[in-house]
This record gives structure tokens, sequence and C-alpha cells, in this order.
């Protein structure tokens, strides 16, 4: 299953890397990443509703110029598994501490660029070409950060917590949304539509150079996980950890690709997709076009969401290791499915029930996403898993996220509204079934 190969340089024994990874550290460090690289992902999805259709995409209707930031925004899921098995590689040869710092300088810098680019108005077509590189090299660096994160947590983990501390760079999720739809908030309210448009919406993909020097100083702080220290002792490295994936693991790849694909779904027709259609104006077509809020209301429905998406992660991690992962997975993704089925009705049912969606979806999604990491990762080796784990979750990305808000759009648009709940139902229902056909020892 692995075909060994030679150190490739001199590392401190296991013992020492034990003693200098304080559970702190270790919880910090992947926390710390975590969050940076989904402040950076979501700005750049909250930018995409509000921001890029008007300034990097020539004039046209609303729908148009959505659907095409919404075609930029897909691009880094699939740069994501490009990423997965570059930095997966170098994840599983050369190890998971150089590997998460080089994925977090790729990401950062993509996201500052950002920031700094011309519009269509100043460049013509080259600005949404420009746009649309930096959100590869977005997609690849949070393609290598999320399984290196997952594994600085787990590889640590004592026995009978692996996934409490798998929680924890799941974290970064609700504390990167809150963090970047606050700072969108309070640059909303606080500027005039002019201002804002003109150079406020820079600020957010400005600011990230500053939380990548912190999160470099923390990861660098940080020494090898004793996992991986022994596979390197052991000379247990293989030399090429994608071609044993596929291999020795493709069951596990594919299941756990199918498994995450609810989650995925769930989280950006929870965010991208519902803050775009609750912030157009109704229309006056046969179909709604939208809930007519303003961008400010809606951001503000979203962040009561988050907190509970943050509040409920940690609790899906304590009855996971209490219960069983695949217990808490099936029964999530069957309320998931319940949910898809009456989402329509709560989203539209004023903002009291735009409230109330986006706490029980945000809610799910936190029960959903916090055991997800420590099930993709369960099944693979040490010497394979960065790759494995991170393709999975990548993978999942790909067939989940991707396409979810453009898809939505479509489907609300030309059938309505509920449809988008019919979409979610039928993504958990192909999720439930992957968790089923997986075995206790491969969630």
């Amino acid at each position: 299953m692995t075909d060994a190969i030679s150190p490739l340089s001199p590392t401190p024994s296991s013992s020492n890397n034990a003693v200098a990874n304080s559970p702190a550290r270790v919880l910090i460090a992947s926390l710390i990443g975590t969050t940076i690289e989904f402040f950076d992902f979501y700005v750049y999805a909250t930018a995409a509703v509000i921001v890029f259709p008007k300034l990097f995409f020539p004039a046209s209707d609303p729908t148009s110029a959505t659907l095409q930031s919404f075609a930029t925004f897909s691009i880094a899921f699939f740069a994501r598994p490009i990423g997965a098995m570059i930095f997966g590689h170098f994840g599983d040869r050369i190890g998971r501490k150089a590997t998460l710092v080089a994925a977090l300088m790729t990401m950062g810098l993509s996201t500052v660029v950002i920031g700094l680019l011309p519009t269509y108005a100043s460049i013509g077509v080259l600005a949404p070409i420009l746009l649309a590189l930096c959100r590869l090299g977005q997609g690849l660096g949070l393609g290598g950060e999320w399984g290196g994160a997952v594994l600085l947590a787990t590889e640590n983990a004592p026995e009978g917590k692996r996934s409490w501390y798998a929680m924890f760079p799941q974290l970064g999720a609700p504390i990167g949304f809150i963090l970047s739809a606050g700072l969108f908030l309070i640059l909303r309210e606080s500027m005039a539509d002019a201002d804002f448009l003109d150079y406020g919406w820079r600020v957010p993909f400005l600011i990230s150079i500053v939380l990548v020097v912190v999160g470099l100083y923390v990861r660098l702080k940080i020494t090898e996980t004793p996992e991986f220290q022994r596979a390197i002792e052991k000379e247990e490295r293989v030399s090429v950890p994608i071609a044993v994936i596929f291999r020795s693991h493709l069951r596990s790849l594919i299941l756990g690709t199918i498994i995450a694909v609810a989650t995925f779904v769930l989280f950006y027709l929870m965010t991208a997709f519902t803050l775009s259609w609750g912030t157009r104006p109704p229309g006056n077509g046969p179909l709604p076009t939208g809930l007519g809020y303003s961008q400010g209301q809606f951001l503000v429905v979203q962040l009561v969401g988050v907190v509970f998406f943050g509040l409920t992660i940690p609790l899906s991690g304590l009855l996971s290791d209490r219960y069983s992962r695949r217990l808490v997975l099936i029964l999530t993704t069957v309320a998931i499915l319940i949910f898809g089925l009456f989402y329509s009705s709560l989203l539209t049912a004023g903002l009291a029930g735009a409230f109330i969606c986006s706490i029980i979806g945000l809610a799910l999604m936190g029960f959903t996403y916090g055991p997800i990491g420590a099930a993709l990762a369960a099944p693979f080796p040490t010497t394979v898993r960065y790759t494995g784990a991170s393709m999975t979750f990548n993978l999942g990305g790909i067939v989940g996220a991707s396409l979810a808000p453009y898809i939505a759009t479509w489907l609300a648009t030309t059938y309505g509204l509920v449809y988008v709940g019919y979409y979610l139902a039928a993504a958990a229902l192909l999720s439930l079934i992957g968790i089923l056909l997986s075995g206790n020892d491969e969630v």
C-alpha cells in the first residue's frame, strides 16, 4: 500500500515533538489558520454578490452580472483539488508544518492582490481575467490548508478525543465568516454607496495581510505531528501519495466525496445564494427574482445564523466522541433533507422567517461540519492522509459547492425558490446514501 522512500532530511525525534506541541498550541495553530483562510474565502463570496457584478463585468442585466460573478466564484472549487494534490504531496512527504505555511501564504497573497485590482471601467475585459486568476490562487491555497489543519489537530489528539480536536479547525469557518460579514456590514453602514464601490470594498481584502502575518507567526511556532514523525522514522513515506490514493483508497475517496456534498450545498446556499436572493428586488415577472431586503438587513440575518453555526460545531464534536461520528452525520443529514423541503417557505415568511431559516440551516451546518473533518481523514493511513483528506474534502467542494449558487439562482429564477429546497434535499439524500454505504471504521 505504501512505496517507502528514504527520509528527506533529519528531523527532531517524535518525543521532542510530543512535548513541544502542547494542546493549546496545536488547537490555536489549527484554528487561526482556517479562520484566516475562510475569512479570505468569504470576503470573496460576499463581494461576489454585492460588488463584483457592478465593478468587474460589462454592464448588463443584474441576473447576468450575478451569474458571471458566481462563475468566477466557482473557479476556486475546481482549483482546490489541484491545491490538495500539490500541498498534499508535500504534506505527506516533507511534513505538515511547512506545507501549512505555504498554503496560508498562497491564499493570503491572492486575497490581498484582489484588493488592488483595477476594475472593468479602467482596464476592460482584463479586470475579470485578473479577478479569476486571483480566485484561482485562493482555491489552490484553501485546497492545501484544510487538510493540513485537520491533521495538525487529529494527529496530536489524545485517545477518545479525535473528533473534539478535529472540531477546532472547523470553527475557523464561522469565525472567518463573522469577521468578513461583520466588516462588510460596518463598511456598508458607515460609508456612502459611491465611496463603498470606489474604495471601501477593498478594505477587507487588504486587511488580510495583517491576518496572514499573525497566522504565519503562530504556525512557525509549532513542530511536526507525532504521527507523521513516526512515519519518517519508520521510513514509511510514499513517493507519489496521490497514486497510492487512487490505487489503494479509491473507495474511501469516492464515498468521502459523496458524504461531503450535503455539507457544501447547505453552506453555500445559506450564505452566497441567500445573500444574493435576499438582497435582490422582487421583480415584476411571473416568478419573484429576490426578496428585496437591504444588504445591511440580510448581513445581520446571516450573522445571527452563523452564531448558531459556531455554537453547534463544538456540540457536534462532543457528541461524535461520546456516541459516534457516523450516528451524528446520519441524523444531521436526515435533518438537512427535511429542512430542504421547508427552505422556501421559511425564507419567504418575512424577516422573521428569514432569521429562522438562517438559524436552522446554519445550526445544521455546524452539526455536519464539526465531525466531517475527522470523518474524511479517518479512512486514510498517515502516509497519505494529508492528500486523501484534502482530496476528499475538495472534490466534495466541486460537486457540492462550486456551482451551488449558480444552480440555485437558475432554479429559483426559472422554476421558483421551492426548487432550491428540493436541490438541497437531493444533495442530503445523496450524502446519506454515502454515509450508509461506509463502515463504522470509514467515517
